[in-house]
């Protein structure tokens, strides 16, 4: 085995690595051997901890570089590392055994792989590649791709090699469904496949490290030998198999150091396992544990937020962070009648705040659940004029979910688009292949005819009889629907019919990915957008919505050196700061996400996650909610989130819109012309209050005798049910609900204010 030898004099010009350390840090830099835990609170300065550390190794010659072995999770994070070390100690850093999980176990793979059946030379696959071996099974086995989609299966199979589920053990214990059936079935041949192949995907860089150190211990110890300090950056992150990896080479001596914080443990949708690091004290029982609780980032007020919301947490590190920084702003709660509200008060707000306070654009980021909450806020921002930036995901129209639903539309609009008739002939799969559509566009440019005119003569189509038959009934369903708008089919029923009958949100059902639910709830929102376009004008019309959206898409780029707002999901945000953070959508069932299950575990998560969301905040922080959302073309009621009842009161105050106490309709009056449906905020008429456990002042609909008609017992008529008769009611103003017994219908619940009711004498 290679020896490394160490300097015999010492350096002139040492570097101070502990200057500047306050008294956990250097803790935590100075504790060399032995297994150590760093619960590295957020802002505490982990990064500059762990690089220090390094260095701290290397000047006190407890190791060569070459015998330093530091995990991180993103490429980006290897080389921010790796350059604020060779800052401190020079070249010698290039040594250092630094990088991703996968590109650290690939490159010992590629010394090892003979030993366990591979090349040297074996080829990494990725997702795509791994997907096209999946489908090639299913097809081979007889499954139809359209049915059973090779997506789900790589999915499943992904999931059981990062916890260590080999095809045998999979088998054997793991099937309960006909579609672990036919996971099994293809995961053996899968693996088989890749092997002939030459091949690995992304699990086996973990995976067959832990078979190689199994099935042959002299080369663990050699690889236990050569590292002889063992670091990994964000330990609450890691899965199964990065966990059992890991501990195989630290196993023999024990100098492991993990850093990381369990409150910010969020990505179990990616098989992180949080109890890696709650554990590790079991794992290594001679361990020392150092907190980092000293917070560089935030105020007073913030953490103070912070750490209420967290100590509800039964699984959690001890730790309590605390700042030199001053006490700072409390937390606004910003209550709003609807999700239109919510966006165009955030987006006042920031006005208000570069106004007064000299903010740029960059200082401000609003921070959502999920991706598709931020069209209105994209909306509202464009209104104002304020520039903005989507990270870690598209602008809501340009994502593919949105472009394929609008060439739909466009298609019954205009079905001679070609590009758009391109895009979605096949989309979903309905067996209309790339040869059969390159036939089709030969055809038309040799006719010089529009490819809607040419698939219309299917039976002059040059393509194979399956193929005809697919195209044929692809224009008869935009016949189908064409007609239904042409004789007044309401917009939002309209494309509704598309979803259905093209198969579209079915496929991404049947697709059941945590991908796929973001992209149907995408779609769900264009349906809300759709249906807020609908009736917010009296004469709304598909043609107007499309080159309302044209103009959002097409609009002058904003100059990308110029500062911008940040919109993003919360996981995006995690390792990010900023001077004034936004958390909008703090509502039961969408922040608690999937709360209605009420799994304790997933709970806690959630809760990991709205730490997280707080944490980003450096000076000025803000909570929003809203009382109702449209869903599904309809008006819902929203219950704020339990999170908001867990927050120190002290620490928050209450700033109703005016909007609540004044508005009956939920459109402006459009009579003047335009194409928005903003509804400003009134600073002047907004009065915060000092706990936003304080109940809101009562609000009262104005009608004309004073008095409210709609009281238990007094018969009614809707305009969809019929007659019918209040039997109760709840709730008051705009949150007035009402149960009415309607004689052909049956019992219904109704918002007062948004259902069609009218009193019978």
């Amino acid at each position: 085995m290679k020896t490394f030898s160490l300097p015999s004099e010492e350096p002139k010009g040492r570097p101070d690595f502990l200057s500047g350390l306050n008294k956990q840090q250097k803790q935590a830099v100075t504790h060399t051997d032995g297994p150590l835990l760093i619960v590295a609170g957020a802002g505490s300065g982990k990064t500059r901890v762990l690089t220090y550390r390094i260095a701290y190794l290397l000047q006190q010659y407890k190791a060569a570089p070459e015998q330093i072995l530091a995990l991180t999770f993103t490429n980006k994070a290897a080389r921010e590392m790796k350059e604020r070390i060779k800052n401190l100690i020079g070249d010698k850093a290039g040594k250092l055994w630094m990088g991703t999980f996968h590109s650290i176990f690939s490159k010992i793979l590629r010394f090892e792989a003979e030993k366990i059946g591979f090349g040297s030379d074996f080829t990494i696959y990725d997702t795509n590649d791994s997907q096209t071996v999946v489908k090639q099974i299913l097809q081979e086995l007889n499954y139809d791709t359209k049915e059973i989609k090779p997506k789900t299966i790589h999915n499943k199979i992904s999931d059981s090699k990062n916890q260590l589920i080999t095809a045998d053990t999979f088998k054997e214990k793991f099937i309960s469904s006909t579609l672990d059936d036919i996971t099994s079935r293809v995961y053996d041949i899968y693996n088989k496949r890749l092997k002939q192949s030459n091949a690995m995907d992304f699990d086996d860089l973990l995976v067959k490290p832990i078979e190689l150190f199994q099935q042959h211990p002299d080369v663990l110890e050699k690889y236990q030998d050569r590292f002889k300090y063992i670091m990994i950056d964000e330990y609450q992150d890691t899965n199964h198999a990065q966990y059992k990896v890991t501990k195989m080479l630290a196993d023999k001596y024990e100098n492991i150091c993990v850093v990381g914080d369990d409150a910010q443990s969020i990505y179990s949708f990616r098989g992180a396992d949080i109890s890696n690091i709650l554990n590790f004290k079991e794992d290594y029982e001679d361990s020392t544990q150092v907190p980092l609780e000293q917070n560089y980032r935030s105020t007073k007020a913030i953490l103070q937020c912070a750490d209420s919301i967290i100590k509800q947490n039964t699984q959690q590190l001890d730790k309590t962070l605390w700042t030199e920084q001053d006490y700072g702003e409390r937390i606004t709660l910003l209550e709003n009648f609807d999700e239109r509200d919510e966006a165009n008060r955030v987006a006042s707000h920031i006005q208000n705040l570069k106004m007064k306070h000299g903010y740029q654009n960059n200082a401000f980021a609003i921070l959502y659940r999920t991706n598709y909450q931020s069209r209105v806020f994209e909306e509202a921002l464009r209104r104002k004029d304020l520039a903005y930036q989507l990270v870690g995901g598209l602008s809501f129209y340009q994502r593919k979910e949105i472009k394929d639903v609008l060439a739909y539309l466009t298609l019954l609009v205009n079905p001679h688009d070609e590009t758009n008739l391109l895009r979605i002939i096949n989309e979903p799969s309905r067996g209309i292949g790339n040869k059969s559509i390159q036939d089709i566009l030969k055809q038309a440019r040799d006719e010089g005819r529009s490819v809607w005119n040419i698939i219309q003569r299917v039976e002059d189509l040059d393509v194979y009889k399956p193929a005809k038959k697919r195209v044929r009934e692809f224009v008869d369903m935009i016949d189908r629907l064409h007609n239904n708008l042409e004789n007044g089919e309401s917009l939002t029923d309209t494309v509704k019919a598309v979803l259905e009958q093209s198969g579209y949100m079915r496929a991404l059902v049947e697709e059941n990915s945590h991908e796929s639910m973001m992209r149907r709830d995408n779609i769900i929102e264009l349906q809300n957008a759709i249906s807020y376009f609908e009736k917010g004008k009296s004469n709304a019309s598909l043609s107007a919505f499309l080159q309302e959206i044209s103009l959002i898409t097409d609009q002058d780029k904003f100059d990308e050196d110029k500062p911008a707002i940040t919109l993003m999901t919360v996981h995006a945000s995690k390792g990010l700061e900023f001077p004034v953070v936004f958390i909008v959508g703090l509502e039961e069932n969408l922040f608690p996400m999937g709360a209605r299950n009420n799994f304790d575990v997933d709970i806690e998560e959630e809760r990991r996650l709205f730490y997280v969301a707080i944490t980003r905040a450096e000076e000025r922080l803000f909570f929003s909610h809203c009382r109702s959302r449209f869903k599904f073309g309809e008006e819902t009621r929203q219950a704020r989130s339990r999170f908001l009842e867990e927050v120190d009161s002290g620490v928050v105050q209450t700033e109703t819109g005016a909007s609540i106490s004044q508005k009956k309709d939920r459109f402006t009056d459009k009579s003047a012309g335009g194409s928005d449906y903003e509804v400003e905020y009134d600073w002047k008429q907004a009065q915060p209050k000092k706990t936003f456990k304080s109940p809101s002042a009562t609000i009262h609909y104005d009608y004309e005798d004073g008095e409210d008609p709609f009281q238990v017992g007094v018969k009614v008529v809707h305009g969809k049910f019929g007659p019918g008769k209040i039997i109760s009611r709840d709730g008051s103003g705009t949150d007035t609900r009402v149960v009415v017994f309607f004689k052909k219908r049956g019992q219904k619940k109704l918002m007062l204010r948004a259902a069609p009711l009218q009193v019978i004498d």
